[in-house]
Parts: structure tokens; sequence; C-alpha cells
């Protein structure tokens, strides 16, 4: 029997956030300050699983807890309860470009990208001609990224997660920026990675590419388990509910 890919069971994810009574002056000069903590919620015991070759999309308003599960998936955030397995190599493309730094070139961030994910300086190397040929950034990689557009920006950041060969992918909303051309290109990247049995995790607020693009979905409210099954019937469900609000 083959296992899945991703594992989930019983996820939970609080935050404490501090909120400040107002002070007083001599408070604030000595910097004693009381301090009302409230609990958030951001996950509430959330199981689910993701087979190899599936595409497994997750919606939800702001707030719901989307970029806190992939956070969690991803192996940068700790559960307070609850486990996630993930079997597999795992790239996290969670926000466009992050680990890269906007004052270093494109040339420099791409080995900055590839190692941070786990390659070796060899296989950087190896690799980089590829990466700037997939992300058609020849002419300004060695201009600093914060030069970069928004479209440019997701282009480097694509091509050097996708060139780490992951078994699993994990996307938030990274593909909503950017031309058509390369959105296209992206999504057939993605589904040879399927075709050999990797795995996708994709958070977005387009419902028709979630719609589309995966197997099954997830809807999460306010950090539970709302609705979990096919994709269309999900996306159907949440904008019913959306609409009788």
């Amino acid at each position: 029997m083959t296992r899945p890919a991703i594992y989930v069971e019983d996820l939970t994810v609080r935050f404490r956030p501090y909120v400040d009574r107002k002070p007083t002056v001599r408070r604030s000069l000595s910097r004693l300050r009381h301090r009302v903590t409230t609990e958030v919620h951001a996950l509430s015991n959330v199981s689910f699983s993701v087979m190899p070759g599936e595409a497994f999309g997750v919606i939800g308003s702001n707030g719901a807890g989307k970029s806190t599960l992939l956070r969690v998936l991803a192996g940068t955030l700790r559960p307070d309860a609850g486990k996630s397995v993930m079997n597999g190599k795992t790239s996290t493309l969670l926000q466009l470009g992050v680990g890269f730094n906007p004052e270093l070139s494109g040339r420099r961030n791409v080995y900055l990208g590839g190692l941070a994910g786990g390659m070796r300086l060899a296989e950087v190397k190896a690799k980089f001609d590829e990466i700037v040929e997939y992300a058609e950034l020849e002419h300004a990689m060695d201009r600093p990224v914060k030069t970069y557009s928004s479209g440019m920006f997701s282009r480097l950041a694509f091509a050097v997660g996708m060139a780490l060969d992951p078994d699993i992918l994990l996307l938030d909303e990274i593909l909503s920026v950017g031309d058509e051309a390369f959105r296209s290109k992206s999504m057939k990247s993605m589904q040879d990675l399927l075709d050999r049995s990797g795995t996708i995790v994709f958070v977005s607020h387009s419902l028709s590419s979630v719609s589309q693009f995966c197997d099954r979905a997830m809807w999460l409210e306010h950090g539970f388990v709302k609705d979990i099954g096919p994709a269309d019937e999900v996306v159907t469900s949440y904008r019913q509910d959306a609409q009788r609000r």
C-alpha cells in the first residue's frame, strides 16, 4: 500500500499575542507595562493526507490558517499539538522571494536560494544556467534583486524552487504574479512533477485555479476544517457560502 506523501493529524497551532494596557507615565519611564494575553487558535485539530501524484488545494478567507498550515508543513513553525509527516524532499515557495537578499544580484541569490534549499554548491553551479534560462533573466542576473519587477522576482523564485527537484512542492500564491506565458510554463512544470508522482500543496485565493488544477481541496475556516473533498465540489461549496453571507 502506498504511503501518503503528506500526513497531518490533529494539528493545532496557537498564537499568544500581547496587548499592552494603556501605560502610565511612570510605567512608561520604567518600561514596566502590564500585559494582557489573548490566545488565537490559528489551526485546530486539522487532519488530512495527500498522496503521491496528487495536487491538493487549500482555500479559505484571510485569517483562516492557510499560510500557518504551510509554515508547519515546511518545518518553519512548530505546532502546539498534533503532527505532520513529509515523506519526500520538500521545496517551499511560501512567499515571493523568501530567502532572497534584495541587495544582492540575481546571480548571487540563485546560489543563496539553492544552498538554503539544501543543494550543494556543486549542484547549484551545475544547474545555474538551467535556472537562468528557465527564469528568462539572462539580461538581469548581475542586477540587484531589489531592481526586479514582481514578475521577474516570481520567475527567479520559482526557477530556483523547481531546480531543487522536489518530491513535494508547497506553494502560497506565488503564481498570482507574473505574465501569462510564465504562469503557463509554471503550470506545465508542476504537472510534470505530478506525472512523476510528486505532490503539490497549493494555497490560493484563485478559486478557478484550485478547481482546475487540484485533485482535492480543503476549506479552512477560523483554523478548522470546514470541508475536504474533490476540488470542484469544495470550491462550489465555498462560493455558495460566500454568496449567502
